[in-house]
């Protein structure tokens, strides 16, 4: 009796249908998610930055910044770019909240002005200070700002990769499309391709360089941004990470702009 029910069993399993397969939507998402879940925990970061601005020529003008990071539970992150180099853009401060929904607040402190001005949403697919990174660009990645869509796997600079298409959810973003690698060993954004609101292909991003923080934490050292319409190019250049410094809120408001050294 024993061995009939085993093969009945047998049997059935053989007939079970598979679950539901996940949609291409689905899927994208659920790839975005983790990338998303394993940057989370580290609750803040300080960075020294080197933006290199290249026109068509090949012409160059450097800027030395630093940037901090503050990680709010429940919301996007916080972060203050602080400008010390050259003359012409010192002491220039960047603030940005980023948020799961709805557009992000971002405002733009000018030391010649001694003002600050607020950018409206309709401007942020403008350039961030002459850069090829528009403002949007400066906010951190939150997967709850795009619908995700899974479109192959790719092998890219010899890692094995998840491509995703993903389309902003901000009626006012200057991008139809992004198309990101993730690679598969750790989900770090690799590369990312981004299509204007002619669905025109406008630029490309690449990470290089990933180094590794409290064996956890990947961050890229280097960041190529290439317009494909204009040919002028960004690149950042990362160093001196350090995390969980104590800042709170209070490090990341709009009067902290005005003194921001």
């Amino acid at each position: 009796m024993k061995q009939h029910s085993i093969a009945l069993l047998v049997l059935l399993g053989m007939f079970t249908l598979p679950s539901q397969a996940m949609t291409p939507e689905e899927k994208g998402l659920q790839i975005a998610e983790e990338a998303d879940r394993r940057d989370r925990g580290f609750e803040d970061s300080i960075a020294t930055m080197q933006m290199v601005l290249r026109n068509k020529h090949g012409d160059e003008s450097k800027r030395e910044v630093r940037v901090r990071t503050l990680e709010v539970e429940n919301d996007g992150d916080k972060s203050m770019s602080i400008f010390d180099a050259p003359a012409d853009v010192k002491g220039t401060a960047f603030l940005t909240f980023s948020h799961f929904k709805g557009p992000d607040d971002q405002w733009l402190y000018l030391p010649a002005l001694k003002r600050v001005k607020r950018i409206a949403s309709k401007n942020k697919s403008g350039p961030f200070m002459g850069s090829e990174f528009a403002y949007e660009d400066i906010s951190s990645d939150e997967a709850a700002k795009f619908n995700y869509r899974y479109l192959r796997d790719e092998s890219y600079e010899g890692m094995d990769c998840y491509v995703l298409e993903r389309d902003p959810v901000d009626e006012y973003s200057g991008y139809t499309r992004q198309v990101v690698w993730y690679d598969k060993t750790e989900y770090r954004p690799q590369k990312v391709d981004y299509y204007d609101r002619k669905n025109d292909h406008l630029k490309t991003l690449t990470f290089h360089e990933y180094r590794q923080y409290l064996d956890q934490y990947w961050r890229g050292m280097r960041y190529e941004m290439v317009n494909h319409q204009t040919g002028k190019s960004t690149t950042l250049y990362w160093k001196e990470y350090t995390f969980q410094n104590g800042f709170t809120d209070r490090d990341f408001d709009k009067n902290t702009l005005k003194r921001a050294r």
